[in-house]
C-alpha cells in the first residue's frame, strides 16, 4: 500500500507537470480544453451542417461526440508513444516502474477529456437531449477507449525508441484515421467498400457507442458492445505484454 501511495503521488506530480507544460505561456490555459472542441464543432457545423442536414440528426452533437473520442485516442496513443524517450533521464536515475510514466500520460489525457466534457454536457442538454439511463453506459465507453489507446501507445513506445521516424508516420496515420472515422459525415454517404473500412475502424466503434447512449438515448447493440470490449481489452493486453518483453532491451538502448 505504501508503494501504491508513492506511485500515485508520482503520477499526480507528472500529470501536473504535463498539464503545465502543455498550457505554458497561454493566457487561457486549461480553458482551451473546453473552447477547442467547441470551436472545431462550430467550424464543422458551419461547413457541413447544410450539406448533411437531412442525413444527420443533431449534427453539432454528432460531430462533438465523435471528435472527443477521436481526440482522446490521439492524445493517449501519441503521448504514451514518446514517454520512454522523453523521460530517459528520470528512468535512469530513479527506481520507479516505467509504467508509472505511462499511466501519468494516460491520466493527463483523461483529465483533458474531463475538461472537454464541460463543453459537451451543457450542449447536450441545451440541444434538447433528456437525461436517460443509457447515459450511465458512457464511462464504460471512456474506459475501454482509453485502454485501446493505451495498448496502441505501449506498442508505439517500443518502436519509437528504435525508430524515431514513426512519430511523423503516426501523425499522418491519425489524419487518415480522422477521415475514416465518420466524425463529420454519415457513413451511408460513402461507397460500400469505404463503409466496410469504417465499420472495421475501432475508433468508430467507440464513437458509435457514445452517440447511441448519449445523443440518441438508445442502448448500443450487442455487436457494438462486443467490439469495443474486444478492441479495448485485447489492445491493452497485447501492448502491455510487448512492453514488458522488450523492457530491458529498451533500457539498454536509451
Amino acid at each position: 500500500m505504501e508503494d501504491i501511495k508513492q506511485y500515485w503521488f508520482v503520477i499526480r506530480e507528472l500529470t501536473g507537470r504535463e498539464i503545465k507544460r502543455k498550457y505554458a505561456r497561454s493566457y487561457l490555459g486549461i480553458l482551451w480544453s473546453v473552447l477547442s472542441p467547441l470551436l472545431y464543432m462550430l467550424v464543422m457545423t458551419l461547413v457541413f451542417s447544410t450539406m448533411f442536414k437531412r442525413k444527420i440528426q443533431n449534427f453539432p452533437l454528432y460531430y462533438l461526440s465523435g471528435y472527443l473520442f477521436y481526440n482522446m485516442f490521439c492524445q493517449v496513443s501519441q503521448s504514451v508513444m514518446t514517454v520512454l524517450v522523453d523521460n530517459r533521464n528520470l528512468l535512469l536515475r530513479v527506481k520507479v516502474p516505467k509504467n508509472v510514466f505511462v499511466l501519468s500520460r494516460c491520466y493527463t489525457a483523461l483529465v483533458n477529456f474531463g475538461f472537454s466534457l464541460l463543453a459537451f454536457f451543457p450542449l447536450l442538454f441545451l440541444s434538447g437531449v433528456k437525461p436517460s439511463i443509457t447515459m450511465l453506459l458512457f464511462p464504460i465507453d471512456i474506459i475501454l477507449c482509453m485502454l485501446f489507446g493505451l495498448g496502441v501507445g505501449y506498442m508505439l513506445s517500443i518502436v519509437y525508441v528504435f525508430f524515431a521516424d514513426v512519430k511523423y508516420l503516426y501523425t499522418v496515420f491519425l489524419t487518415m484515421l480522422m477521415y475514416l472515422s465518420a466524425i463529420f459525415y454519415p457513413i451511408e454517404q460513402v461507397p460500400t467498400a469505404m463503409q466496410v473500412v469504417i465499420y472495421n475502424n475501432p475508433v468508430y466503434d467507440f464513437m458509435l457507442f457514445a452517440r447511441d447512449c448519449m445523443v440518441y438515448n438508445t442502448f448500443p447493440s450487442a455487436d457494438i458492445w462486443a467490439r469495443i470490449i474486444i478492441w479495448g481489452i485485447a489492445s491493452y493486453l497485447l501492448g502491455y505484454l510487448i512492453f514488458l518483453r522488450r523492457e530491458n532491451e529498451v533500457m539498454q538502448h536509451i
